[in-house]
């Protein structure tokens, strides 16, 4: 029997590059994922990047991949975005979604 990937609860990390702080990015990646029931955190890194962790239903985080890839926020310019340690998850670790500092 095979599951459906919008059963499937997957988790990766993420770096977005490029002129992404300053510009509202974080919370525009919280409120996303929040409305789209992803869980996990997102911060500003020392390096001039964005630095998170998301959970959730396959279909949702590849909506939100897409998001960081291509729409960002207002006023930001996102060069690449680096997708890691995707693994398939049983349960979630967090209970929504936050900004960490």
């Amino acid at each position: 029997m095979e599951m459906d990937d919008a059963n499937i609860l997957v988790q990766c990390d993420f770096e977005v590059f490029g002129h992404v702080q300053g510009c509202g990015f974080t919370k525009y990646c919280r409120d996303n994922c929040l409305n789209a029931g992803i869980r996990g955190w997102v911060k500003n890194s020392k390096r001039g990047t964005i630095v998170g962790k998301m959970q959730g239903l396959k279909p949702e985080i590849d909506k939100m991949v897409d998001w960081l890839r291509h729409i960002g926020s207002p006023g930001s310019k996102i060069e690449r975005v680096e997708f890691e340690n995707w693994i398939t998850i049983s349960r979630y670790d967090y209970k929504d979604y936050q900004i960490r500092f």
